[in-house]
Parts: structure tokens; sequence; C-alpha cells
């Protein structure tokens, strides 16, 4: 992999993380038409997942500071109450994560063709929440628990984890800051441990770094963050705005090509 596709999946990957419409979809596709060595994409994605990391941690760092700060008090308070329904979130994640991600990428890994038809789902999702009234509610822990499968879901190439995450929370009452709100924090856990395990993957296996330079990581790294950072306060105000609809446009034009152009 050189600088030039390193800069092109950086920036995919950094605005596809938040917006609704599949960084992992995008991120095949790309690799794809790049012509990028799995060895190379593997190395790659550890990068660019801590750089999206950071973004969000970035973004919404006064948040995760006011949590802190209400995490290590001596009576149960509300951040104690909002950081228990994240980690419920994570669980269904988790289990499928640890069972059938290595699966999963192994059997979706370069099918475009599935990947299309995975981008309509998600639009028809997106288009769902266009027509529903919110009802402005708080997350609540059944809520939590809800939203924490649509992200398992998401694992599929082609669901978009944010998109199915708000979305999701949208279709069940929740209100659309918050909605958007709780999907990024809950993002941070998966995010982090997807960049952990793909570091303990290369710590058995040295040589999946393939053929990519230092000067590509870094470049890599810099492109999805800087895109995250961008992508993840955009995305804040199209929820607000309720703007979902032209995303959902977007994937349905995006997935007929894909499946039209790789039949």
């Amino acid at each position: 992999m050189g600088i030039i596709e390193a800069l092109i999946l950086g920036l995919i990957q950094g605005f596809t993380e938040f917006l609704p419409i599949s960084s992992s979809g995008h991120i095949e596709i790309g690799t794809y038409i790049l012509n990028v060595e799995p060895e190379d994409n593997l190395i790659f994605q550890l990068i660019v997942h801590a750089a999206t990391t950071l973004s969000t941690i970035i973004v919404f760092r006064k948040d995760i500071a006011d949590l802190f700060k209400g995490v290590f008090t001596t009576e149960w308070s509300e951040s104690k109450t909002y950081v228990s329904k994240l980690v419920l979130s994570a669980i269904p994640l988790a289990i499928i994560g640890f069972t059938l991600e290595d699966y999963i990428e192994e059997v979706f890994a370069g099918r475009v063709f599935f990947i299309g038809f995975m981008f309509l789902l998600t639009a028809l999702l997106l288009a769902m929440t266009h027509f529903s009234k919110g009802k402005g509610t708080d997350v609540t822990y059944g809520k939590a628990m809800l939203i924490g499968c649509a992200q398992a879901i998401a694992l599929l190439p082609g669901i978009s984890r944010s998109g199915t995450t708000i979305a999701t929370a949208l279709l069940v009452g929740v209100d659309k800051y918050k909605a958007t709100r709780f999907s990024f924090l809950m993002i941070l856990m998966p995010l982090v441990g997807a960049s952990l395990l793909k570091f303990l993957k290369y710590l058995q296996d040295p040589t999946i770094t393939g053929n990519i330079s230092g000067a590509a990581i870094i470049t890599g790294f810099l492109a999805a963050f800087i895109s995250g950072w961008i992508s993840c306060v955009w995305m804040i105000n199209i929820v607000k705005r309720g703007k979902l609809i032209y995303f959902s446009a977007y994937l349905v034009v995006v997935g007929i090509i894909a499946i039209i152009t790789f039949l």
C-alpha cells in the first residue's frame, strides 16, 4: 500500500465511520478498487481504528470527562447509570464479535455484491426514521440493549454502525441529540476493542504488516483522524436537522451500482 492509497482509504474510513453509510462496506469497495493486499488492509484497519477512536474522544471530551468524574464517586450517580447502559449495549457486539467476527471477515471480505444489498438495507432503515415521529425520550436499559443488538448486526459489511444505532434509537423514540451522543459514545468500546484485537494479531504474527510503509501508516492515520473529527461533528448536526433521508438516497444509488457492477 502506497501513500496515495493510504490517504484515500484513510479519508474513506474517517468520513464513513460516523456518517451513516458503512465504513466497512466502503473500505471493502475501496480496497477492491485500489487492489490493496489483505495483509496491508489488516494493519491499516488497526491504524485507522485508532485514529477514529481518538477523534471521537476529542469531540466528546467534555462528556467523557463528566462521565469519568461521576463514575468515581461514592454514591450512585447519573453518570454511573449512563455508563452501565453503555456497557449493556456493548454485550451483543462482544458476543458476536468474539465468536463470529473472523468468520464474517473471511466469508464477506471482497463480496461487493453482498455489500450492495447491505447498503440497500441500511438505506431502508434510515428512510424509516424520516417518517417516524420521535418522542424525545431518554435511553432506557431496554432501549440500550436494542441499540446494542443493532450495533452487533452492523458487523456485516455494508451495514452502517452509526446509521443502524442512531436509526434504532430514533425509531424507539429517543431524542435526536441523545440518540447521536449515545451512539457515538457506545462506539468507543468496540473501536478500542477492535484495535486491541488487531494489535494482538500483529504481535502473534508481525509479518501481517505486508508492504505498507511507515509514511503510508502516518498518512492513513492523519487522514482518518482529521476526516473522522469532521464527520463526527457534522453527523451530530445532521441528525438534529433530521437529514438522514439524504444518506438513504445515497446508499440506494451506491448499492444498486455495486450490485449491477459486480453481478
